[in-house]
């Protein structure tokens, strides 16, 4: 299987981390995982703090320490579907945030004449107050990336 995923990965935390082992664990040992990393400007309005060479150094060393042997391309994007619109894929991967970007994502393929992508929704990884682990959250001093509990807002 031939899958797909994208985000900023500004930091890489426990969600970024439980997407990334679900699209691989989809594809499976025969199949291919296609990550896109936003470049800086995009998504407009977003703020990333790490450069675009920096968050695809973290990818690659959490991707070479836990699955060594997958087939992983890295490529940047610039809008929301980088090549998803018109690459050989089967499946993408979503959080529940990202859902509609998946939707939206099937609707250009369609109007290509491409096949529908299964998308498969990875729920929330939870910090330890029970709300979503998330980059702004992170960025804000709140958690970690691994969802412990920095300080009470």
């Amino acid at each position: 299987m031939r899958v797909c995923l994208g985000g900023t990965f500004d930091p890489l935390h426990a969600g970024h981390k439980q997407l990334l082992t679900t699209a691989l664990q989809l594809a499976g040992l025969s199949g291919s995982v296609l990550i896109g990393v936003t470049t800086g400007g995009f998504p407009p309005g977003k703020y990333t703090r790490a450069s675009y060479e920096t968050r695809v150094e973290a990818l690659q060393r959490f991707l070479q320490r836990q699955h060594p042997s997958a087939a992983v391309s890295i490529v940047p994007i610039m809008d929301p579907f980088g090549p998803a619109v018109d690459a050989e894929l089967d499946a993408i991967v979503v959080s529940p945030e990202t859902r509609p970007t998946a939707e939206r994502l099937n609707t250009q393929r369609e109007q290509k004449r491409k096949p529908r992508l299964r998308i498969v929704e990875v729920p929330f990884v939870l910090a330890a107050d029970g709300r979503p682990i998330s980059s702004t959250r992170i960025r804000q001093g709140e958690i970690t990336p691994d969802g412990a509990i920095l300080h009470h807002g």
